[in-house]
């Protein structure tokens, strides 16, 4: 999907013709023989990426291609610079296997350093690593940008012309992944889609799944965890209903901008819910620093300040919540002050991932206080389309994304590998079981957002090892098929 984005790492409106967003890292293997607060809070819940927690270095070379605007009409016969990188350190040729990251929404230097799992792979295969950085307004556009760049590469690169493909991918990422291979089963002969919900569209799940996953990462992480947070939303409608009240809330959270007014309650809250739903994106089993420095399973550490007693005033219980959002926003101790515009680094690309929500990536979600730990709340369509008209001058098509990927009837396919953690909320729109013999399941019971994908680490669960190991494998069986099938020279 493009995200209306235009300028490298800008975040303008696309004018003449996009760089698009998304952003590609492709890597060759070679295998020896072988939410703004004016929108919903469906809008705030964005796609993330992997972080990178070592200090394992990265080298690659960056490239520009003069790609195609627009690939589906004649009128339009404009170009613009694509970036992508590459890196060749390990691939052997002739005829290793490229690994494409097909990207997040945000920053493509900044996610492929990120994304570990291929960078490890690549080292112990043999390999070659190559990224791009898109800004899109239409998946469609997107993959069709990846199948021209590929061609290019194995066109234009000596030993790359019989290479085989595979297409990798995380959250977003993920899904242009698993849609890469779909559309395009020419170019790539597989793909890993971790974390992808290609099925968190209207009227294939369940609108509430998402935050009742949230809601059990933190009741199995401390004592009353959940209840509380869920007490938390009464206690600030009473605490901000008085201007000292406000006043209390702004010193407590060290607010850097003071809460002035009952709308600026509204926003407060769901900067907190966004915090909590953040938190269970990276709950990772060692310390990291993808949306925020965090220490190893930072859930665990934020319900230590929640485990409190149900009779407690609404005071303390909110002096609780604010030091348990501090361990996201200020582990390090290094903020003056907390910033209720921002819950993740700015590299995530926020702009176009909004853009995306209002144009075909129409995500329900909702809550109802009950089964989650969240104020009820509906998903309303209309109002959502409304919201988006008003700040982009487009509307959803809500079912699009079905329409052009197929939604839940997807058998035809093959070669397609969706990874899911257990304590991921992104996995309630997920393909958590096999559909056929090629298109499979890997669960990750100990796994946050696109576990799999990070580099390797000693306190790794014994899960996400086993789960990259079978990921390779089935690697290791495409790229196989694939050279059998390949024509031999004369």
């Amino acid at each position: 999907m493009r995200t209306g984005l235009r300028t490298g790492l800008g975040t303008g409106l696309r004018t003449q013709g996009p760089d698009r967003a998304a952003a590609p890292c492709l890597l060759t293997l070679c295998l020896g023989c072988l939410h703004v607060v004016a929108l919903k809070p469906q809008l705030l819940t964005r796609l993330g990426g992997s972080s990178h927690s070592t200090d394992t270095p990265i080298s690659y070379d960056t490239f520009y291609f003069d790609q195609r605007i627009d690939h589906f009409g004649f009128l339009e016969d404009g170009t613009f610079k694509q970036r992508y990188l590459v890196a060749d350190e390990h691939w052997q040729r002739p005829g290793g296997p490229i690994l494409f990251y097909t990207g997040n929404e945000g920053d493509i230097t900044w996610f492929c350093n990120n994304t570990g799992f291929m960078w490890d792979v690549a080292e112990e295969l043999g390999a070659m690593l190559d990224s791009k950085h898109l800004n899109y307004l239409s998946s469609e556009q997107a993959l069709a940008d990846f199948a021209v760049l590929i061609k290019h590469l194995k066109s234009s690169s000596p030993g790359a012309e019989q290479s085989p493909v595979i297409a990798v991918g995380g959250s977003y990422g993920g899904m242009l992944a698993a849609w890469f291979r779909m559309k395009y089963p020419n170019i790539v002969v597989g793909a890993l889609a971790a974390s992808a919900p290609i099925w968190q569209f209207p009227g294939m799940v369940p609108c509430g799944d998402f935050y009742r996953i949230v809601t059990q990462d933190f009741a199995k992480s401390g004592n009353a965890c959940d209840a509380n947070i869920r007490k938390s939303w009464k206690a600030i409608n009473n605490v901000s209903s008085t201007a000292s009240g406000l006043q209390w809330l702004s010193e407590e959270f060290s607010l850097c901008a003071p809460l002035k007014s009952s709308i600026d309650a509204v926003g407060f809250k769901s900067w907190l819910q966004e915090t909590w739903v953040n938190l269970a994106m990276v709950d990772y089993p060692y310390p990291a620093n993808f949306l925020q420095p965090l220490p190893r399973w930072p859930i665990q550490v934020v319900c230590k300040f929640l485990a409190l007693d149900p009779s407690v005033s609404d005071y303390e219980l909110l002096h609780g919540v604010a030091q348990a959002a501090k361990v996201y926003y200020n582990y390090t101790g290094s903020s003056p002050c907390l910033n209720t515009s921002q819950t993740a680094t700015g590299s995530l690309g926020l702009l176009g991932w909004f853009y995306q929500a209002c144009t075909e990536m129409v995500m329900p979600m909702c809550a109802d206080g009950v089964h989650d730990m969240f104020e009820p709340q509906d998903w309303n369509l209309q109002a959502f389309s409304d919201e988006c008209n008003a700040m982009f001058g487009v509307r959803p098509r809500a079912d699009w994304a079905g329409t052009v990927y197929g939604g839940k009837d997807i058998a035809s396919h093959s070669n397609i590998i969706f990874s899911n953690g257990g304590l991921d909320p992104w996995s309630a729109g997920g393909v958590t079981s096999n559909i056929t013999d090629s298109l499979v399941s890997i669960l990750i019971p100990d796994g946050a957002h696109h576990l799999d994908l990070r580099y390797r680490n000693d306190q790794d669960p014994p899960s996400v090892r086993a789960a990259r190991a079978l990921e390779v494998m089935y690697f290791r069986e495409w790229i196989r098929q694939a050279k059998k099938t390949q024509p031999r020279c004369p």
